[in-house]
Formats: structure tokens, sequence, C-alpha cells
């Protein structure tokens, strides 16, 4: 077949992958797909295939199946790109890996001496929107959970979201590779809801939360001797110029980060290796993005936040059944950070002019307004701890009943709400 060139019927095919090699494939968003390894070994962004297995790629999907040493790869169903690179980054990956690797064993060594010397490597991955950087840490932690480490996954990614939701910041141990197909096994996720999916007129209160989580990490890694000799891999947005760079500095600054990986932009290393040069402690690597990636366009980007957003109530697999639920307006208290009423000219000093608070806690009105919102359920007891506090899930809003003051909503399992306090940001979803 010729590179590049989709079958048109859905009839099995092999891959004959020399080593160090890939097989690329793009998926449609509705065309079923499923791929297994005939002989050999390869990896599917650093988890290993089992042999014979059939694995489901979900539509929509973008991978690239990897051999180290030489595969066969069986292809059925039917597919808009698939074709054979020679050409890969990978060996570069997997050296930064073996790196890290001996940072987390010496960190393991020194336990018991000073906080410094037994923490491991924190990795944040740097670079433009569309360069690989969230595949590039699902490979970095899939390889550190092979030599027995549980690393904690960072993703301050707010417009897609690798852990939950976009419009997140969030955490969480990793313990073993990450499956191919099912993503990060969430066990008890560390969730903070920004409730929009780009920073640009929230950048105060993305910071803010960047540094509750960070500081929340910290009092765990104080408390367990392993996760701190692990370390963190950091997944970043793309936006690497203005309030984003501003961003990306803040959070290497509050993760205390001492690797950078900058994929695919020579300007953004020179840069941050300029800036960072006063920190002895942190290197920046530059590394090349796959040939792979693919750029997203915006209607491309949106659909994918929406099926994130589906995923959650009903499955991947669509295999889940949410529950619908019906409470009274008094049962619920309604938040949205920022964007306070500002304050009267009068109360201000000369010439200066009246600015929103970004991190005031406003009560909403319940109204029609709130339709197809998706909402945070806060840990907070109280309003005022509200930013402070991470979240337990996620509702979505399908009907507003001003009359007979009664909201139905979407949640993923029957029962109370864990709070009655709930954190409205932009974040909709239109259920189809």
């Amino acid at each position: 077949m010729a590179s590049g060139q989709a079958p048109t019927l859905a009839q099995p095919r092999q891959f004959k992958l020399d080593k160090e090699s890939e097989l690329r494939v793009e998926v449609g968003p509705d065309s079923p797909l499923r791929a297994r390894l005939l002989s050999g070994t390869a990896e599917l962004f650093g988890t290993e295939l089992p042999p014979q297995n059939w694995l489901p790629i979900p539509p929509r999907s973008k991978i690239a199946i990897f051999t180290w040493h030489g595969a066969t790869i069986e292809l059925e169903g039917i597919s808009e790109v698939e074709y054979v690179a020679d050409e890969t980054p990978m060996v570069s990956y997997v050296n930064v890996h073996a790196i890290l690797d001996g940072r987390r064993a010496r960190a393991k060594a020194s336990q018991g001496s000073d906080l410094d010397t037994s923490q491991g490597p924190r990795v944040i991955v740097v670079g433009p929107t569309d360069s690989g950087k969230s595949t590039l840490c699902r490979m970095l932690l899939s390889w550190a959970c092979k030599q027995s480490w549980k690393p904690t996954f960072v993703d301050l990614d707010i417009g897609q979201g690798s852990i939950t939701l976009p419009g997140c910041i969030a955490a969480t141990p990793v313990e073993m590779p990450i499956d191919a197909v099912e993503g990060i096994p969430l066990e008890m996720p560390l969730v903070y809801f920004f409730g929009h999916t780009t920073p640009s007129s929230h950048g105060e209160l993305y910071k803010v939360l960047t540094k509750e989580l960070a500081q929340t990490l910290e009092r765990q890694f104080s408390g367990n001797a392993e996760s701190r000799a692990a370390g963190m891999v950091i997944n970043t947005m793309g936006w690497v110029e203005g309030l984003g760079y501003e961003l990306l500095l803040h959070a290497i600054d509050t993760f205390k980060a001492n690797v950078v990986l900058v994929l695919g932009q020579e300007k953004l290393c020179s840069v941050l290796k300029d800036v960072l040069k006063s920190k002895s402690n942190v290197d920046v690597v530059k590394l090349h993005k796959s040939g792979g990636v693919v750029l997203r366009n915006q209607k491309v980007r949106q659909k994918s936040r929406s099926c994130k957003i589906k995923e959650y109530f009903y499955g991947l697999a669509n295999d889940l059944s949410p529950h619908s639920n019906i409470i009274n307006f008094s049962d619920v208290a309604i938040y949205r950070i920022g964007g306070g009423p500002q304050a009267p000219r009068s109360a201000l000093p000369i010439g200066a002019d009246p600015v929103a608070d970004p991190t005031r806690v406003v009560a909403v009105n319940i109204n029609r307004d709130l339709l197809h919102q998706v909402l945070a359920v806060s840990y907070a007891k109280e309003s005022d701890q509200i930013i402070s506090s991470n979240v337990a899930g996620f509702i979505y809003v399908t009907d507003i009943d001003i009359q007979r003051k009664k909201i139905t909503y979407l949640a993923p399992c029957a029962g109370e709400l864990p709070s009655k306090l709930l954190i409205m940001g932009s974040l909709t979803w239109l259920e189809s």
C-alpha cells in the first residue's frame, strides 16, 4: 500500500515494521478500527501491546505503534491515514527516560537525608499546541511504571484535559503503564475547577489554582517517600506567548520543576534557557516533535472537548448510565469565581480604575442561563473555601424550571450530591 493511502475496504492488512520504526494511523470520526500484534514486540505510547490480542482504536484517534526490535502489526477496519515511518524521535525520548530513571534511583537511595536530595525528577513538558506534549507525558509515565515507579501526573492543560474534563487542572498518581484505550486509571485524582478552556481573561485565577494544587502535592510528598522519589511529569498548555508564557514560568516555579522538556520550538527553548540559567538545578532540554503529530483546528479541538465531557457521563464506549436527578433551587448554592462587582470609583485612590477581583467568589442567581452548563461539585463547606478546595465531580444541567424552582441535572452516579456548593464557569455542553 502506498505511504499515507487510506484503504477503501475494511479487510485486514499487515505491516512489517523494521526496528525503531512506527506505524502511524489516523482514525475517522465514525470508523471502527482495531489493531493487533502478530509477531515481535511493539508499544503504543509507551505501553506494550499484548501479542495476538485485538485492540480497539477509538474514533478520532491518532496513534503510533512503535517497535524497538521489529514487529508485524495487523489492522482491521477503516482508517483515514496509515503509513510506516522510520524517522522518529523515540530514541531521544527513551534516553530522557533513562536519565530520569537514574535520578529517581538516586533520590530513593538518599531517603532519610534532606528533602532536596530525596526529591525525584519534576519534569515539565512544554511547547506549542499540537507538538505531542501529552503523548510524551504518557510515554514517560508508562516507562517509569514499567520500572516499578509510581510517578505523579500533573495536567495543567485546561484546553483538553488528560485526567478529567477540560477546564480543570488536576493530578493523579500513575501506578501502571497507561492503558492504550482506557487512558489514565483514576483512583483518587486531585481536581481543581478552573471553569474555562482558555486562561485569557482569568490568568490570576489560573495561578491561584496552580499554587493550591502544588501545595497539596507538596504536603502529600513530604509524607510519602516513594511518591517523592518517583517525582512528577507535568503537562502544560500549548499557549507559549504573552500570558501563556507567563503562566508557564509560574508553573515551572510553583511546582519546583527541575527538568524542562521543550518540544518542537527552538525559540522557546532558547528563551527558557536564558531565563532559567540562574537556577543551577534546572535542566532545559530541547526535543524534536514526532513527524506523526497532527495539527488540529479549532473545530476539531472543540469536538474533542465535547467528546471528553460525554465520556465523563457515558463512558468511553457509551457503557455507563448516568442518572437524571431533580433538586430544588434552595438545595444548592451556585458560585462563580472572578469578575465580581467592581469597587465604585469613589472608594478608589484618585486616578485608579475599578478592577474586578479575579479570585472573588460570587453567588449566581439561578435562571435559564444555567441550561447546558457543566457545574463542578465542590468539597468546600463554606463559600470562602471554594478556591482552596478541590472538587468531587461534575453535573450537567439539562433543565431549569423557573416556576417550580427545580433544576434537572445529569450525574455520573445515583444518590445525593456530596456537597451543595456548586461552581459555574463557562464550560457548556450540548448533549448529542
